[in-house]
């Protein structure tokens, strides 16, 4: 899409439904894609462990869990605001297979409203192979990105897939791993401080990836942004 269309778009889908929320389709909050009570009801993820995201019990702030003390990832912080459950793994559906563009914009409202002002120098998306972005014709992770760049005023570094991998679905963590070793490349220098950004994270095998080959380009410190995170059985 056009980089002079793509602000035009966005601001359409902010006046698409006027007045209803995303979810219940009762009435919204003024300027927002959704209510109070959905809102609320949503499911975040609090607490979860600060450095993988991933969701834990109780209340209060989280602790690193026992996979991120045996082996820590290569990012050092996951922003991961919701769990991949209920109607947030419907609206991720809709944005990730059907590229529902009012689904991708109350994700990224969502997000938005949960990040605070971010110490990055720049994002870089989570890349698809060549085949596998000709066959699916969209890239959740780039069109997020891009948006998030946007609003932020950074630079996008594009980084690079050198094999298209197996599918992840079905495989543990650490058959994840080897099924993403030396999957990516990113050819330009980086900044000290990045973030990465992707749709979900299930064990962050993906995102760990990437922030290998990241640190390789030279950054130092690595935040890994997702709209959601799968809670691991």
């Amino acid at each position: 899409m056009s980089t002079l269309i793509a602000p035009w778009v966005d601001r359409a889908l902010r006046h698409a439904l006027p007045g209803r929320c995303a979810f219940c389709l009762g009435p919204a909050e003024r300027r927002e894609p959704w209510c109070r009570d959905c809102l609320l009801a949503l499911p975040w993820n609090l607490p979860a462990c600060p450095r993988c995201g991933e969701p834990q019990p109780g209340q209060g702030l989280g602790r690193p869990c026992g996979a991120c003390l045996r082996r820590p990832p290569a990012f050092d912080l996951t922003r991961a605001p919701l769990r991949y459950e209920s109607e947030v793994s419907g609206l991720i559906r809709a944005f990730k297979f059907h590229a529902a563009p009012r689904a991708g914009s109350v994700l990224l409202e969502l997000f938005w409203r949960s990040l605070p002002t971010p110490p990055v120098e720049a994002l870089v998306a989570v890349p698809l192979h060549d085949r596998r972005a000709r066959q699916r014709g969209f890239n959740q992770a780039d069109w997020l990105a891009r948006r998030l760049a946007r609003r932020l005023e950074l630079p996008l570094i594009e980084a690079g897939r050198l094999r298209d991998t197996l599918s992840q679905r079905g495989l543990d963590r650490p058959a994840r791993r080897s099924n993403l070793r030396r999957a990516f490349r990113v050819e330009a220098p980086l900044p000290a401080r990045v973030a990465l950004v992707d749709d979900v994270m299930t064990t962050g095998a993906t995102l760990d990836a990437l922030a290998i080959a990241c640190r390789r380009a030279g950054a130092e410190t690595i935040e890994a942004w997702v709209m959601a995170r799968t809670p691991l059985e």
